[in-house]
């Protein structure tokens, strides 16, 4: 399979070859069936091994009514089974839908109910939350359980072992999957409302997955590392449909283990590690040690973004990695839409190039195209077939509300250069506007990040007096650490522009977040001015204009 190469005009459509993981899939168990596919802690599952599971799992769901287009919820941590799960699911012609397991209460049951399936199959650590909202989830008619448990919750709904349903039947099952059809559906982070499910193809995945190939090749000798979680884009394309098309193997981590991460890759031999800038950031500033000094150049390539060009250079020097970092631009709706090909040159701070295989523009709030190097708007339209998501699940009004003028507007504030290189700026709700002067909260936060106390930080609006907003900054500190508002004031005053110093700083234990670990944002506007909050207006200080 082929991603568009970078020299194609953005605007010019064209036939992508398309594909799906069960074809794919076929295509390594037909050539080597005995070569490891999955491995999970030291537990190894050949193509062919994992092959005999997922079709026996595909027949005992078909068993269970299970009827193609229907959709199944896992709420799985990484295992073989996750894996399992998903290919049994899709074998049969069904949806999978994967369910973060942070999730629990009203935030699992929107999901849960939003998908709609009759099964799902959990943890036996999860299985409470999960009977604790089946009274409300009116098409679920059975539970299955991964696990052991002493004694089942009461529940209307019938509960089972997995273990008692992974089937017998080892007969084959065509492959009648199209790269149009839906895979998966995954859940937005409903960080300004109640997450939607994103319908994403089989040709989806494998067009995301060979995008992260083109950028960072792998072969069949490969061995990919990762501790990404199976309910997330990262972990089922980079990972998973990466390594199926390359025809190598995974080794898949329950969890990041900062600890445990060198003695892993050294024990599964790991070649390439799929991780995100956080961990990446963690792993590059950890002291030495042993294992780490052992695995020294074992690791060639480090996917994963945003890497900062320290990071990068600490994987380099320290670690031995040649291919560092992926330099690109995506969301979960529209996969990478600028990336950086492997070998290419990218500007400081920006995020690579257009990638032919969409247009990208960026507009202003009435859709007209803005000059080059103004910030506005990212809205993209795919250049080829079955490369973006199919709309969200059950919620034509909200695809249609994204898809304005029949580009999908991706809520991002970017830029691109006279270069073509392409810069993210700020989520656009979450953008600032303050006397009349544009004011990136993103920006803003990496550099009050640098701050010796500062552990997190968001930077947002409350209302202003004067009209446009007042700069408010919400912050948690370290462990032991300590700073006044004022200091702090000072210190970011040096660092940004005059128009963009706070206003208000109020420091708190924690962040409110999502399931997922994002920021709301929206409730730290509302909270707005406390009893807790710092007013730089009224503290004496006077600064002067830059």
């Amino acid at each position: 399979m082929m991603a568009a190469n970078e020299t194609t005009p953005r605007n010019e459509w064209q036939w992508l070859e398309q594909d799906t993981i069960l074809h794919a899939f076929q295509r390594v168990l037909d050539a080597a069936p005995d070569r490891v596919f999955l491995d999970f802690s030291g537990q190894l599952c050949t193509y062919r091994e994992f092959d005999r599971l997922s079709t026996r799992l595909a027949h005992e769901l078909r068993s269970l009514g299970v009827l193609p287009g229907d959709t199944v919820m896992t709420v799985l941590d990484n295992s073989i089974d996750a894996v399992t799960a998903w290919f049994a699911i899709n074998k049969i012609g069904a949806i999978s839908v994967p369910i973060n397991t942070a999730l629990r209460g009203e935030f699992l049951r929107h999901q849960l109910n939003d998908a709609g399936g009759p099964i799902v199959i959990c943890e036996e650590a999860y299985l409470t939350r999960v009977v604790d909202v089946a009274d409300r989830l009116p098409c679920l008619r059975l539970i299955l359980y991964r696990g052991a448990v002493q004694t089942l919750p009461a529940s209307r709904i019938a509960i089972a072992p997995l273990a008692e349903h992974r089937g017998m039947n080892d007969a084959p099952i065509e492959i009648a999957a199209r790269p149009s059809d839906i895979s998966c559906i995954i859940y937005t982070s409903g960080t300004t409302g109640p997450s939607k499910g994103s319908m994403q193809s089989y040709n989806y995945f494998c067009h995301l997955a060979q995008q992260r190939l083109t950028a960072n090749p792998a072969s069949a000798a490969d061995i990919t590392f990762t501790p990404l979680p199976l309910f997330h884009n990262n972990a089922i394309a980079t990972g998973v449909t990466a390594t199926v098309l390359s025809g190598g193997r995974i080794a898949i981590a329950p969890r990041f283990s900062l600890s445990n991460f060198w003695p892993e890759i050294h024990r599964s031999g790991a070649t390439i590690v799929s991780l995100v800038g956080s961990i990446a950031t963690l792993i590059a500033e950890a002291p030495d040690n042993e294992s780490s000094q052992r695995c020294y150049g074992q690791v060639h390539t480090v996917r994963g973004v945003p890497f900062t060009d320290a990071v990068k250079e600490a994987w380099r020097r320290r670690f031995g990695a040649i291919n560092v970092g992926s330099n690109d631009y995506g969301m979960t709706e529209a996969a990478l839409i600028t990336w950086l090909p492997r070998g290419g040159f990218a500007a400081s701070g920006s995020s690579g190039k257009r990638c032919a295989a969409f247009d990208v523009r960026i507009v202003d709030d009435d859709d007209r195209e803005v000059p080059v190097g103004e910030a506005g708007e990212v809205i993209v339209r795919p250049n080829g077939p079955n490369i973006m998501f199919q709309g969200y699940w059950r919620r034509p009004e909200a695809t249609v509300g994204a898809m304005r003028n029949q580009w999908f507007h991706t809520g991002d504030i970017g830029r691109f250069d006279a270069a073509g290189f392409f810069y993210f700026v700020d989520r656009k709700k979450d953008y600032l506007k303050r006397r009349g002067e544009n004011i990136s909260s993103y920006e803003m936060e990496v550099a009050i990040k640098g701050h010796p106390a500062i552990q997190e930080v968001a930077v947002h609006a409350v209302p202003s007096n004067l009209g446009d907003d007042d700069v408010k900054v919400t912050a948690v500190l370290k462990a032991g650490a300590a700073v006044a508002a004022a200091d702090l004031c000072l210190w970011i005053a040096e660092r940004v522009p005059y128009f963009a110093v706070p206003r208000y700083i109020e420091f708190r234990a924690e962040l409110p977040k999502n399931p997922q670990d994002k920021v709301l944002k929206y409730q730290l506007r509302q909270d707005g001015v406390t009893d807790a909050t710092w007013d730089l207006d009224s503290s004496g200080i006077r600064l002067q204009k830059r």
